[in-house]
């Protein structure tokens, strides 16, 4: 049956190209974990998982063991890594279908050896990341409570310490003061788990800014001192966008962030089509409240997109998305399941018309920064926000 038109298109071959490029970046010094949680920022799971395992990618990361399950069944050789943690009642689950939990509560080592053991899982067979809290104050194991972790890694437990990973909450920050400070707490907690007599594979640091910053280097110095591989977790660079970094930290971004601008491919572009258009007089109110007035006669397109497919409310009469080409201002309020554009100085636009809500169309492109710089917000806030009900599609 024909669908409502409202869609989002996902290149998995740029997917693929953008992995393989930020594998090179990292090459040698650090293995990849591709994030693919909250449905591949919003680009598609099903799509996406395959994709990136399609260009080499042997880990992928999510937030749940809901994801971690999604990504299992798609990608049976996998190895993924549940960067959220596991909740009451999900250790068996992890055991069962092969997920590498992150841990750092102490209930939580609890609820992954209580299941391992009921599995019959044997000494050391349970791989597990442990979250290392260097400065973020979100979610970690602070210094006071090392030993009681490390402790939990007895020589009796079905848990491994697989890998130590921490959050970078400022590699976006062009001076890099707060991630030199970071790496430094992270590299005295490594020197008191050696103390404790335990050894981890993986040392799991930094995302996409820090990958785009050349930061695979340091890091891959600091695992190599303990004896661990690198690895950093790209998300957003996946999918076509580097972060901007922080203009007021320093006012020249980091020259390979601009070259790495410049080879990343937009993955997604989400689109609809005219439904129909209309003459309105000079005097006409458009939406609710009617926050929109003509000052002159006009020519409107409806559309079949709103705010319940992500079109962000606050666009409205501040916004333009792509139809013919051109830029055709948003006007009145974005409706739950319609917008209204301005046609009048764009000739012949007709229903069925495509438009571009986030891409590019004839010389013009709208990206997901330019939505958030909009809507005062983030462009992972801008993917992630587009609705299920939208479809995917590959292309």
């Amino acid at each position: 049956m024909p669908t409502r038109p409202c869609w989002v298109e996902i290149r998995t071959q740029s997917l693929e190209e953008n992995y393989r490029f930020l594998a090179g970046l990292a090459a040698p010094h650090a293995e990849l974990l591709a994030i693919v949680k909250a449905n591949a920022y919003g680009h598609s799971l099903a799509l996406c998982a395959p994709a990136v395992v399609r260009a080499g990618a042997r880990w992928l990361g999510v937030t749940s063991v809901e994801e971690g399950l999604a990504v299992r069944a798609l990608c049976a050789d996998a190895h993924v890594l549940v960067i959220g943690g596991v909740f009451p009642g999900q250790g068996a689950v992890v055991v069962r279908h092969r997920l590498t939990p992150v841990a750092w509560e102490p209930w939580q080592l609890d609820e992954l050896a209580g299941a391992a053991h009921a599995a019959g899982a044997v000494s050391g067979s349970l791989p597990v990341h442990l979250e290392i809290d260097t400065g973020m104050s979100r979610q970690g194991v602070g210094p006071d409570a090392l030993g009681a972790a490390l402790a939990r890694f007895s020589a009796a437990s079905p848990l491994r310490l697989e890998g130590v990973m921490t959050h970078l909450y400022a590699a976006d920050e062009a001076d890099g003061a707060v991630t030199e400070a970071q790496l430094k707490r992270l590299d005295e907690t490594l020197g008191k788990i050696e103390v404790a007599g335990l050894y981890a594979e993986w040392l799991n640091v930094g995302s996409s800014a820090a990958l785009l910053a050349g930061q695979a280097s340091a890091i891959s110095v600091l695992a190599e001192r303990w004896g661990m591989k690198a690895m950093m977790r790209p998300g957003l660079a996946l999918y076509g966008l580097a972060p901007a970094f922080d203009p007021g930290f320093e006012p020249r971004e980091p020259a390979e962030l601009n070259a790495a601008r410049a080879r990343l491919q937009p993955v997604l572009s989400w689109k609809t089509r005219v439904i129909g258009v209309r003459a309105v007089p000079a005097g006409a109110v458009v939406g609710y409240n009617g926050t929109f007035l003509a000052t002159e006669p006009m020519r409107l397109a409806l559309l079949p997109a709103g705010y319940g497919d992500g079109v962000d409310r606050q666009l409205g009469n501040r916004f333009s998305l792509l139809v013919r080409g051109q830029k055709a201002p948003l006007v009145g309020r974005v409706s739950m399941d319609q917008s209204v554009i301005d046609v009048t100085e764009i000739p012949e636009v007709d229903a069925g018309d495509e438009v571009v809500i986030l891409g590019t169309q004839g010389g013009e492109t709208i990206t997901a920064f330019d939505h958030a710089d909009a809507a005062e917000t983030i462009p992972w806030e801008v993917f992630t926000r587009i609705g299920a009900r939208v479809r995917r599609v590959a292309v």
